[in-house]
């Protein structure tokens, strides 16, 4: 069952740095997960690996 409020956990990895971030998502109706999150600390906003996996 999916609803507006499913949430997900999201890695991400960036391709340029090496750093990992491990945020908590909400999956959108239009089927997009939103964390909110915007750009590596290095500065890229472009070049991530992004896994996720429902809670």
């Amino acid at each position: 069952m999916t609803t507006e409020y499913e949430r997900y956990k999201v890695t991400i990895y960036c391709l340029t740095c090496g750093e990992r971030y491990v945020l908590r998502g909400i999956r959108e109706n239009n089927g997009k997960i939103e964390t909110g999150f915007k750009q590596c600390i290095c500065s890229n906003d472009r070049n991530f690996h992004i896994h996720s996996e429902p809670l």
